[in-house]
């Protein structure tokens, strides 16, 4: 394999997840629905060579950690959220960088979605 460095991304798009969000009194009472996107650093050419899934990111093992971890949350801010939801797939998945995108659907009326988009790498 050669030793330049490959910059190959394996992403999630609208992971949807019921979860306590918000610093209002009536968000902390209910669960909204957050949208949450994560552009993941990989390199797959040892998995487009074998054809395994054991060479790769498990996207599925991914998206179900992100999905039980989000459900069980209970934070103020998206910010928060999001920071979170990168340590933890940082540290569980071993990747090199993941950007993180959540969003809250309808929270502003007359806009889509409002949120954040962040980067983290490895220290």
């Amino acid at each position: 394999m050669d030793t330049q460095q490959a910059s190959d991304t394996i992403f999630l798009h609208e992971l949807e997840i019921e979860t306590i969000v918000g610093i209002g009194d009536w968000e902390r009472k209910i669960r909204q629905t957050v949208s949450i996107d994560l552009e993941m650093g990989a390199d797959i050419r040892r998995a487009a060579a074998t054809d395994s899934i054991d060479d790769t990111l498990n996207y599925k093992a991914v998206a179900k950690r992100v999905q039980q971890f989000v459900a069980d949350s209970d934070f103020r801010l998206v910010e928060t959220m999001a920071e979170k939801i990168a340590e933890l797939v940082l540290q569980e998945f071993g990747i090199p960088w993941i950007r993180v995108r959540v969003s809250k659907p309808r929270a502003i009326r007359g806009a889509k979605d409002v949120g954040v988009l962040i980067y983290r790498a490895q220290a």
